[in-house]
């Protein structure tokens, strides 16, 4: 049975990007995946960046790296499934109990059931490309095999 998460439920909340685990990254700590993940739109404006680490809340991250007042980085389309795998992967080695939680959702399939979001979730109609989960089920994998 697939294992469904969403930023606003309790249920699974912790594989969201919005679950208030921190960790460090790039020799800054980020509050959230979230946080980390909106700032790495701006590298050639660290103001900006520094703007969506410090707000407070992964709500308030998202609003500001959905801005396009400062241009979104060019290559963003080519390096944001990267930039997630590192914040995802951050965060579950960072958190043993989350790192044992993940493993121990087994082989599931784990499908972020945002209804709005077909890139990262599955979207209303579950058509979506799900690739938070996917990029989930491999920080997984990777922790069974090794």
């Amino acid at each position: 049975m697939p294992i469904k998460f969403y930023s606003k439920t309790q249920e699974n909340a912790y594989l969201s990007n919005f679950s208030p685990h921190g960790f460090l990254l790039d020799g800054l700590y980020w509050p959230t995946v979230e946080h980390y993940f909106q700032a790495m739109k701006f590298p050639t404006h660290p103001d900006y960046q520094e703007k969506i680490r410090q707000a407070k809340s992964p709500a308030q991250a998202k609003t500001l790296g959905r801005s396009r007042a400062i241009p979104l980085r060019p290559d963003w389309d080519a390096v944001k499934d990267d930039i997630m795998r590192r914040a995802v992967q951050a965060k579950f080695d960072t958190h043993a109990t989350l790192k044992t939680e993940l493993i121990e959702t087994g082989q599931e399939t784990l499908i972020e059931d945002a209804p709005t979001d077909y890139y990262w979730g599955a979207g209303r109609t579950g058509t979506g490309k799900n690739r938070l989960g996917e990029i989930l089920m491999e920080t997984r994998e990777g922790y069974t095999t090794e």
